[in-house]
């Protein structure tokens, strides 16, 4: 919460500062910005490389079955999510973004440095190696190179965590204040709200789904399913981590009458593969961004299926940290896309308002998951 008020903070000032036009001001909160964006980027392919090789590579010590099975159903509920998500966002946006249009702007403030910061690698090579390590590193046991991968996915955390937080709201600021500037900033916060109500009911509805499929299977209410995994929902609002809420999940999820060895596995798990209420924010703001910024359009599903395809692998690679999955899929959304810094940065800030939110749906969605594989892995052994 304190983060989300920050963020809000740097929003406010950037638009009060890049409304009043003192130059030096304007160009100094335009210059943190810009080096800080290159510093995300240079930062993606790192955060992919370490998180997914270091996680692949754990998945490989386990049973071959349950791990395929958590695998499979949670990758196909968070492309699920994600293309329900995009339905309807290009149903809502027409009305609410001026029909796809984007505002007239101004000159842009210029930044005082012109210095390139440029990645180790692109999103996509990081992503291969990842899984190339990955999973050479869990056939031939190599523990020595996955204490490395461990190690360097610890550091990675540890910059996201000490420096790339903190710093966001500059970040957030300095775009803002450029935006003011063009003369597009109320134009642009005009869909913000609608866009995040639109993701939360989003949230709901696919969780009611989740649960009615798991209800279903299982021949339980999928309501009674659902009231048992509250407490995980309102963890998850409050910690934004679905990392630190998984003791809770783990203990609803067995309420729910699942097996003690199979919810010990899949929860834990399914926190760091089963994104599905950050796709639904994701993909539902990049069709609102895309709405809205000079240069861009309204994706078709053409546009967007691969898209959501890859994010869903690239959830993997999320780390368990506020704003972890921004994070994560900024590097795709920028490859695939053509993202800019601008719409880099408004994806963030719209992401981080709801993120509590995003991350509740998230763990309470892998109590379904939970409730999905065991009744899989029940018939599996008969």
């Amino acid at each position: 919460m304190k983060l989300i008020l920050k963020l809000l903070t740097g929003i406010i000032l950037g638009t009060i500062i890049g409304l009043i036009g003192i130059e030096w001001l304007t160009r100094s909160l335009v210059t943190v910005s810009d080096l800080f964006g290159q510093f995300i980027e240079f930062m993606i392919p790192l955060i992919i490389l370490f998180f997914i090789a270091s996680g692949v590579s754990h998945l490989g010590q386990n049973s071959g079955k349950l791990v395929g099975v958590t695998l499979g159903t949670a990758y196909t509920s968070t492309i699920l999510a994600g293309t329900a998500a995009f339905f309807v966002a290009t149903i809502i946006m027409p009305f609410v973004a001026q029909d796809g249009t984007a505002p007239e702007e101004g000159s842009a403030p210029e930044s005082f440095l012109d210095l390139t910061i440029d990645p180790l690698m692109g999103v996509i090579t990081a992503l291969v190696l990842a899984f190339t390590f990955g999973i050479a590193m869990a056939k031939l046991k190599s523990e020595a190179l996955i204490k490395v991968f461990d190690e360097g996915k610890a550091v990675v955390e540890f910059v996201i965590m000490r420096v790339i937080i903190p710093i966001l709201p500059f970040f957030i600021a300095g775009i803002f204040t450029e935006m003011a500037a063009e003369g597009t900033v109320f134009d642009t916060l005009s869909v913000f709200g609608i866009v995040l109500v639109v993701a939360i009911v989003m949230h709901w509805i696919w969780l009611s789904i989740q649960y009615t499929i798991a209800g279903f299977y299982t021949g339980q209410n999928p309501f009674k399913l659902i009231k048992t995994m509250l407490p995980a929902y309102f963890t998850g609002l409050g910690t934004m981590s679905s990392a630190a809420t998984i003791p809770v999940t783990l203990k609803q999820a067995k309420q729910n009458r699942v097996q003690d060895d199979v919810a010990d596995f899949t929860v834990p798990l399914s926190a760091n593969i089963h994104l599905s209420g950050s796709m639904i924010t994701i993909v539902s703001c990049t069709v609102a961004v895309m709405s809205v910024m000079d240069g861009m359009s309204m994706p078709s599903i053409v546009d967007m299926f691969p898209v959501i395809a890859t994010l869903g692998v690239i959830m993997i690679a999320a780390p368990g940290v506020p704003g972890g999955a921004i994070m994560a899929a900024i590097g795709i959304l920028g490859s695939m896309l053509g993202f800019t810094e601008s719409a880099i940065a408004l994806m963030i800030a719209l992401y981080m308002a709801q993120d509590s939110f995003g991350t509740a749906t998230n763990v309470t969605g892998d109590g379904a998951i939970a409730i999905l594989v065991d009744k899989m892995t029940s018939k599996l052994k008969s």
